[in-house]
């Protein structure tokens, strides 16, 4: 019989251990951009229907008391308790919220976002069309 010795050894090296780990990091790294993105979306996607729901409470309050475009507006009049909005919006991404002081003429906003002209993010509706 013969005896022969066999050296196998199981396992990784630390250069792939090193390697896995690498990769994984990557990957992960790949998917925390894509979730900040994402969430900045939603984040504009919520300011621009909080625009559109205070411009929607605007023409209910002109039309409901008949009054022109250019006629005088207060905020407090529309947005509070019993009223046409319940609660003050307030923008997502920490911008903060230009009230006019008019009723606006049709296709232009009543509310604007601080954040509306930035480069990274773009808090205004894309048209006004119907406003």
């Amino acid at each position: 019989m013969k005896l022969t010795k066999i050296n196998k050894q199981a396992g990784l090296t630390l250069i792939e251990v090193t390697l896995v780990i690498a990769v994984l990091l990557g990957l992960i790294s790949v998917l925390f951009i894509g979730v900040s993105a994402y969430k900045e979306g939603s984040n504009r996607a919520k300011c621009i229907l909080n625009i559109s729901n205070v411009q929607k409470a605007v023409r209910s309050y002109q039309n409901l008391y008949e009054l022109s475009v250019a006629s005088t507006l207060a905020k407090a009049t529309i947005i509070g308790s019993g009223k046409m909005l319940e609660t003050d919006p307030t923008c997502a991404s920490g911008g903060t919220y230009t009230y006019g002081t008019a009723v606006p003429a049709i296709g232009t906003a009543y509310l604007t976002c601080s954040l509306a002209g930035t480069d990274n993010s773009q808090h205004n509706p894309t048209s006004l069309t119907g406003w």
